[in-house]
């Protein structure tokens, strides 16, 4: 049996558990695929395509995988997961704690609450909102990059899908 990396072959991504740890590492970074994903997750599949949908960890959805792009939309449960797991993922965006509230409960991230965001975010990438005190708010999707969300002072900088207390 030939090693992987001699030859050049890809790892056997149809083990699922390795496929969307290798897609979670892809999304948000290096070793997030492993903490996110462990041993006992359940995978569950559309009826219609037969494709990977959803992973669930004791009941609660992580993640569900978007059929238009292949990528990952967070759960709240999911989000908690890298946060308090202190996973260092590409993808969090940190909000005065003034504005904690109106966020958690699915209010939009303007670009003058933003205290840090990670430089590697880009629009429409998938983030998690946390507070100063680093405690998990909502999940959505950049409308600024990284970058821009620290320089601007006006507009939108994260269209929040789902707020903490949304979630109760």
């Amino acid at each position: 049996m030939s090693n992987n990396v001699l030859t050049g072959t890809v790892p056997d991504l149809d083990n699922p558990l390795r496929r969307i740890r290798s897609m979670a590492d892809y999304q948000f970074g290096r070793g997030v695929g492993e903490k996110l994903f462990p041993e006992n997750v359940e995978v569950a599949y559309s009826k219609r395509t037969g494709r990977i949908r959803y992973v669930y960890l004791d009941g609660k959805r992580l993640v569900t995988l978007r059929p238009m792009d292949g990528l990952f939309s967070l759960s709240i449960e999911g989000a908690k997961r890298i946060v308090e797991n202190q996973i260092p993922a590409k993808c969090l965006v940190v909000v005065q704690n003034e504005v904690s509230k109106f966020i958690a409960d699915g209010g939009d991230v303007f670009a003058i609450h933003v205290v840090k965001a990670d430089s590697e975010i880009l629009p429409k990438d998938e983030v998690i909102v946390v507070n100063e005190k680093g405690e998990v708010l909502a999940v959505g999707r950049a409308v600024l990059s990284g970058e821009e969300m620290t320089a601007f002072k006006v507009g939108v900088a994260v269209k929040v899908r789902r707020g903490v207390l949304e979630e109760s």
